[in-house]
């Protein structure tokens, strides 16, 4: 089952002068009641930008209903 959460991270490419902020609609094919730690949804963000997790940093993240 897939489960949708608001969030709200920045992207932070280095060697690069600036951060790129980004908030939306993401959806997991996670069980409802999966509690994830806040690396691993850096995690998961990073390999949807195709960038390493030290480059994504989360600044929100709630499920949505």
């Amino acid at each position: 089952m897939q489960a949708k959460y608001y969030t709200q991270f920045v992207l932070k490419a280095a060697g690069a002068p600036a951060t790129d902020e980004y908030s939306g609609v993401v959806e997991l094919s996670q069980p409802a009641d999966t509690v994830l730690d806040p690396r691993e949804i850096e995690a998961i963000l990073a390999r949807n930008f195709r960038v390493e997790a030290s480059e994504v940093e989360l600044l929100n993240w709630s499920r949505l209903h």
